[in-house]
């Protein structure tokens, strides 16, 4: 059975929610009883304070620094994750258009989008990878629409393992992007974009709060329609805080965005951390390579999410127990497609994928 709490947590391995940093873990401990400082519970502590204020604008200022975003991005913590996005977005800019807004369908979660998109306007499915079980990505000689609202796409699918090594699109076309799961794992060229958005659940903290980002020059005088609470550009003003925020859960991504920066180094050298793991989950996937069936085919695979099935349904099986009882937590598949899934977000260590690629190594060589 599990080792520990220390051990749980640090081999925790699931899609979501994501495992978190050990520090951040002992800090939002003693932030339960005492925030430094203010003397009171972080769960107690108004979201009209000053403190809570100060809170929002070093999140802002520590996601600038990271993605070197210049001042026509306005950063937003809002609720009703990703899914909430999917309707947001389209309500600001695709009502009332005539020319359609490209979509790209990858996968489970982009799937999502598109219904929800045509609730708003026309909608054109550029690509859609569902003949192929979803196992490729798109490439570059897409035919783009130049007048098309905008684009979205999805740039990491968790459930299939997929992630694109490029942008798609045309810059001329706005570039709306989903990067729930790898948001803040590598250098993204933010000036290629009008708006990006992730929920904080894989790399960035506990669900209940929603990054987006979006340039203020882009949504200005859009969805005046909505209610307030929908409104990017009320939600700007309010600086975030127009109704009562999911402060424990903000709270949490600022510690989290403090040790990506002061302790991890920055995004460079976060995305050399991530490519050292993914390499050696795939070093064992390929020593025992016919024992096993990789999802995702090798251009696209994804450095967040490894997904692949056993051959042998019965030692698929054996493997999560085995693996449970030693301590790994959250390999399962997504019910939409079974299998295993290994995801290696930010806060997961070196050292608990060692442990982990030791683990499959001597498993692969007993079944």
């Amino acid at each position: 059975m599990s080792r520990g709490f220390d051990f749980a947590n640090l081999h925790n391995f699931s899609a979501g929610p994501g495992v978190l940093p050990q520090k951040v873990l002992k800090q939002l401990s003693e932030a339960v009883l005492e925030v430094p400082g203010v003397g009171m519970s972080v769960l107690g502590i108004s979201h009209r304070s000053d403190w809570f204020s100060e809170v929002v604008d070093e999140c802002s200022q520590h996601i600038r620094v990271l993605m070197g975003l210049d001042e026509d991005w306005a950063v937003l913590f809002l609720q009703g994750g990703a899914t909430q996005q999917f309707s947001q977005v389209p309500e600001h800019f695709l009502r009332g258009q005539t020319e359609p807004a490209d979509y790209l369908r990858t996968g489970y979660w982009s799937s999502k989008s598109l219904p929800q998109a045509e609730l708003c306007g026309p909608v054109r499915c550029l690509w859609d990878g569902a003949e192929q079980g979803f196992s490729s990505l798109p490439d570059q000689s897409l035919q783009w629409n130049p007048r098309a609202p905008y684009l979205h796409y999805i740039s990491n699918e968790t459930v299939e393992g997929l992630q694109f090594a490029f942008v798609p699109g045309l810059d001329e076309v706005p570039r709306v992007c989903d990067m729930s799961s790898d948001f803040l794992s590598r250098p993204v060229d933010a000036d290629r974009f009008s708006l990006i958005y992730a929920h904080a659940q894989k790399n960035l903290g506990p669900a209940g709060v929603t990054i987006v980002l979006v340039r203020r020059s882009w949504v200005q005088g859009r969805g005046l329609h909505l209610p307030d609470f929908l409104r990017y550009d009320a939600q700007i003003k309010a600086n975030s805080i127009l109704n009562t925020p999911p402060v424990l859960a903000i709270y949490t991504v600022l510690l989290v965005l403090r040790w990506l920066r002061h302790e991890v180094g920055g995004l460079q050298s976060m995305a050399q951390i991530n490519e050292r793991k993914v390499a050696l989950v795939h070093e064992v996937l390929a020593r025992y390579s016919e024992q096993i069936h990789m999802h995702s085919s090798a251009g696209c695979r994804s450095r967040m999410n490894v997904v692949f099935r056993f051959e042998d349904a019965t030692i698929q099986q054996l493997f999560f127990h085995e693996a449970l009882n030693a301590g790994f937590h959250g390999l399962e598949g997504h019910r939409s497609i079974g299998g295993v899934r290994i995801s290696l977000y930010n806060a997961m260590t070196i050292d608990a994928v060692q442990n982990l690629a030791d683990f499959m190594a001597g498993f692969f060589q007993k079944s």
